[in-house]
């Protein structure tokens, strides 16, 4: 497994006139948002979609080539993760002709830590996890450009606040391919009562929070989920476009 550095910054912020400067280059790959809001209220050829931020994937990537719509359980055990439901939804679209269209056939992997902040098939100081795979998977856009994962809410480790990974990419025998990778986080507020609850509580307070957080600060604002009560659980909805060549 290729280690990563987690406090490295792969992506950046980019301006408008960046955005539009990138948006007119061939080959750019750049993550933008889909609003089903009115218009730019600008005249820039950009009608409802913001650049936001890649972000490093970090150590712990693992690609298990695991297509699954529910990721809580371990396949070789059936064990599954407790904590509180979520279920995520990502919206994925291509930006075609200054206007976002579904993209169908993108792979989106989604990987996190458990409740106790410990990550599967990886071995770290903390923890040797290999042969377990929860809190892993991936799913192909439908014909709308959506893919859904069951999961729960992520707990804390030390020296990163709350944060869910995701890759975007292309399949395998895609010529030429592509790959975006960020990360998603959530109000500390709503953080802060989740954690308060069994079993997230038995590890204590977490240490950092978004603010004190060095890869958050690179644009985790934009990449921060609006979340609903959904069942016994949360709900959220992420709309990213991609511009490919």
């Amino acid at each position: 497994m290729e280690v990563d550095n987690d406090d490295r910054q792969v992506g950046r912020l980019l301006t408008r006139r960046e955005a539009l400067t990138a948006l007119g280059a061939a080959g750019a790959l750049v993550l933008l948002r889909c609003s089903s809001g009115s218009s730019s209220p600008s005249n820039d050829p950009l009608p409802a979609c913001v650049v936001r931020p890649e972000q490093t994937a970090g150590p712990y990537f693992v690609d298990e080539l695991l297509n699954r719509s529910d990721i809580r359980s371990d396949p070789a055990t059936g064990a599954v993760s407790p904590g509180v439901p979520l279920e995520l939804t990502f919206h994925v679209s291509r930006v075609a002709e200054a206007a976002c269209a579904p993209l169908a056939g993108a792979l989106v992997d989604v990987w996190h830590c458990d409740h106790l902040g410990v990550y599967s098939d990886v071995v770290d100081p903390r923890f040797d996890t290999i042969g377990q795979k929860f809190l892993r998977g991936y799913q192909v856009t439908d014909g709308d450009g959506i893919a859904r994962f069951t999961t729960v809410f992520p707990g804390w480790y030390q020296g990163r606040t709350v944060h869910i990974h995701f890759k975007i990419r292309s399949a395998p025998e895609a010529d030429p391919g592509f790959e975006f990778t960020s990360q998603l986080y959530f109000d500390d507020q709503l953080t802060d009562r989740i954690h308060a609850l069994d079993p997230y509580a038995e590890k204590g307070p977490r240490t950092r929070r978004n603010a004190g957080d060095g890869i958050y600060s690179r644009g985790g604002s934009q990449l921060t989920l609006d979340t609903a009560r959904q069942g016994d659980g949360l709900g959220a909805a992420f709309d990213i476009a991609l511009q490919l060549a």
